[in-house]
């Protein structure tokens, strides 16, 4: 958290950094110190920094991840939920937690183009997002197909290698742009 604060204060200023979030971070019960900390320090405005997470977090049902989870969005925070629909999905989380943003699995999109029954699903996850007034970014975009079939669905930004490899920090200034999440659209 700290170090992708301080990074990201030499980028764009309408550019955010994710950074995951694991149960083993959240059961230490200091991730809200930490996050208020690295903000305060790198001087990064809280709007910036997205908090990502997986469905696994869900299985520690404590009132601490709730309570943790509103206090960095009441901070500015954005929550998105990494990996949606690998896990152990719940319904139930989605109206009980402050996420803003779901992240479609790869797998569900590496066979968008081929498999009705992925094509269906990534359909229902935007539409579900969409009606709980929440983004949509699909995780592993490799394809020119893959994109243009997201974009048919109504996704909303979409990551990976049809875009850029992961990167450092130290080289992301030197992809021109091209690793942002691209708007679909």
């Amino acid at each position: 958290l700290r170090r992708a604060c301080a990074d990201a204060m030499a980028w764009p200023d309408h550019m955010r950094v994710a950074v995951n979030l694991s149960p083993l971070q959240f059961q230490s019960g200091n991730v809200f110190a930490t996050a208020s900390e690295a903000l305060h320090r790198s001087g990064l405005p809280p709007q910036r920094l997205e908090a990502e997470i997986t469905e696994t977090l869900f299985l520690d049902k404590s009132e601490v991840l709730t309570s943790t989870l509103n206090a960095l969005r009441a901070l500015g925070v954005r929550i998105a939920m990494d990996d949606f629909g690998t896990g152990y999905s719940s319904l139930s989380y989605l109206k009980r937690l402050p996420v803003d943003t779901l992240k479609i699995d790869i797998s569900f999109i590496r066979d968008i183009t081929r498999s009705h029954d992925d094509a269906a699903i990534v359909k229902a996850i935007i539409a579900l997002a969409h009606s709980l007034d929440m983004k949509v970014v699909a995780e592993g975009v490799e394809t020119r197909e893959q994109f243009t079939a997201l974009r048919a669905l109504g996704c909303d930004a979409a990551q990976g290698f049809l875009f850029s490899p992961a990167v450092l920090a130290a080289d992301f200034e030197k992809l021109n742009g091209r690793c942002f999440t691209p708007r679909i659209s």
